[in-house]
């Protein structure tokens, strides 16, 4: 069956729910929409063969289960905001909007069960864990007063790091250095690093991504945002927005590993024009 028509929860409270609900009814619409294969106009080059090292499947389904506990840990402290939340509708409302322009990027989001939800926090911090498991704290729209282009900004660079496989990478490299392995053990078909989604903890909402990695991310999400009518030019005013808050609290969890500053605003500024006329053509709204 497909996920569409069997997007399943993976907490012990849904069997609870009713079988449908608003949280279901946005996993359906997101998946409603196909992306048509389109050329990218931002340049971000070729994932890494490294990243090959580590089954997708196995990485999807650590996330899954990893983002399951953190739900229902959050809603045990009663920090999980409902689906009635004016906050947490308007992030899905955006999700549904950026999904149909992932696919491009990489075939195997056509198959993810998207999923947005808000944790009460006044962390400045955001996320995409790989398989499409999406979270945003209320700290990050309140504090820096996000429009929701810039929100769609936030969104699609998250979004880009799952995309663009980037945990997948950093856990390969590391794993692989780990025990001395490398790209050449995979070429000569002595298989895939056994077990390293089995045994990942809480990295994967920990990783710290390379400055290679944030470009992509902020390219990647620069264009998806654009093609689904996001003002690019919210991508400059959201990391001006940021590095106005560095240092304050709050922010340290995000900067940590999105470090903001003029060069990454530079970079957003020089690709803006390749991603504007995309904009312009989106339906907007």
């Amino acid at each position: 069956m497909c996920w569409i028509c069997h997007a399943k929860t993976s907490h012990p409270a849904a069997a609870d729910r009713p079988l449908w609900s608003p949280r279901r009814a946005f996993l359906l619409a997101a998946g409603s929409a196909v992306a048509a294969p389109v050329l990218a106009q931002v340049d971000v080059g070729r994932s890494s063969s490294m990243r090959n090292l580590v089954p997708a499947e196995q990485l999807e389904q650590a996330a899954q289960q990893q983002y399951a506990q953190l739900l229902a840990e959050a809603r045990a402290k009663g920090l999980l905001a409902g689906d009635g939340n004016p906050q947490l509708r308007r992030l899905r409302a955006i999700a549904q909007r950026l999904i149909p322009y992932t696919a491009q990027w990489n075939e195997r989001a056509r198959n993810w069960r998207w999923e947005v939800n808000l944790f009460n926090s006044k962390s400045i911090n955001a996320f995409c864990m790989p398989g499409g498991k999406i979270g945003f704290f209320t700290g990050i729209l309140d504090q820096l007063k996000l429009s929701d282009d810039e929100v769609a900004m936030i969104m699609g660079h998250e979004m880009a790091h799952a995309l663009r496989e980037h945990a997948r990478e950093r856990l390969a490299k590391t794993q692989a250095t780990g025990m001395g392995l490398s790209l050449a053990a995979q070429l000569l078909g002595w298989g895939q690093i056994g077990d390293v989604a089995a045994n990942l903890g809480t990295q994967l909402l920990t990783l710290k991504y390379s400055r290679d990695d944030e470009t992509e991310a902020d390219l990647v999400g620069l264009e998806i945002a654009a093609r689904a009518g996001y003002n690019p030019q919210a991508s400059v005013s959201l990391w001006q927005k940021m590095m106005s808050v560095k240092g304050s609290q709050g922010s340290a969890s995000f900067l940590s590993t999105h470090p903001a500053g003029p060069e990454r605003i530079q970079q957003l500024q020089a690709n803006l024009p390749k991603v504007q006329g995309l904009y312009e053509r989106a339906p907007k709204g």
